[in-house]
């Protein structure tokens, strides 16, 4: 990608996120649907390691090599017009240097903007120790600005995963880590876990930058998380699952009473051909 090209988008993305209305991101997982959403008009596309993983028979956390990850999202800035973050987990390494070389990759094969998380495991709830986490993240900055493009870094921190925090001490630790990474060079706070759509209010009250929530945790609507100001919304492996899902039970319906109605949502086979040809 032409570098004065790549700039560009990734201060297009960077604006998105001051607009009056919050920047939606539909998360895709390869070439096909991330075509798909750039065509439905989003100005701005984002990746799900999950679904990625996903798509490739694989569990999501790192299951994927940085390599494979890399190559999925470099296939997808190639194809569409419209600037595209990539999840990139927690970096692909618990050092600053590891994130720091994540992000170079990352930016070399055309994204303009990745996602950064501070979690090590979801299921105890760990997440990395203060310092390190905020190191992680300036030596991210560090590395987009020695690459020349003012790349769009999400920082996003799990301490909603925790088990041993009280919802208020997670508030607090939440709003202490996501300024500390704003002031490292984060452009947005990513807030993730059980309990978040709770402490919204408070959340955007207190965080100093853009805050970035996933849909569909919780009954808020796009226009809801709006009026909040939330200006940042993203949908991780929803989308993904939801696809799975609507496959497996195709499949089990055709299995157990032969019913073929699902076909009525097919995109035709002609249309697919004319837009995948480009």
């Amino acid at each position: 990608m032409n570098e004065n090209v790549q700039i560009e988008k990734a201060e297009t993305l960077r604006a998105l996120h001051s607009g009056e209305s919050p920047l939606v991101l539909p998360n895709v997982w390869d070439v096909g649907t991330a075509i798909i959403a750039a065509e439905e008009g989003f100005p701005a596309i984002a990746t799900t390691s999950a679904g990625v993983a996903f798509a490739l028979g694989l569990p999501d956390g790192e299951a994927i090599t940085r390599d494979e990850m890399v190559a999925v999202v470099g296939a997808i800035a190639a194809r569409v017009e419209v600037p595209v973050t990539a999840d990139m987990e927690a970096g692909y390494g618990d050092a600053p240097e590891d994130c720091a070389e994540t992000t170079r990759i990352t930016i070399a094969a055309g994204a303009v903007g990745l996602n950064l998380e501070d979690g090590i495991d979801h299921v105890e709830g760990t997440v990395y120790d203060f310092d390190l986490a905020v190191e992680r993240i300036q030596a991210a900055r560090d590395a987009a600005d020695q690459a020349g493009v003012p790349a769009v870094i999400n920082a996003r921190t799990d301490v909603y995963f925790s088990g041993s925090l009280s919802s208020e001490e997670k508030c607090a630790e939440t709003v202490r880590r996501c300024n500390a990474y704003l002031a490292a060079g984060a452009d947005c706070a990513f807030v993730i876990g059980p309990g978040v759509t709770d402490d919204i209010p408070a959340l955007v009250n207190e965080i100093d930058g853009p805050l970035n929530i996933v849909a569909g945790f919780g009954a808020y609507t796009v226009d809801e998380l709006a009026a909040l100001g939330v200006k940042r919304i993203s949908l991780g492996g929803m989308l993904s699952r939801a696809t799975l899902g609507y496959y497996r039970d195709t499949l089990r319906q055709l299995k157990e009473n032969g019913r073929l109605d699902f076909s009525d949502l097919a995109i035709p086979h002609g249309e697919l051909n004319k837009l995948f040809a480009g």
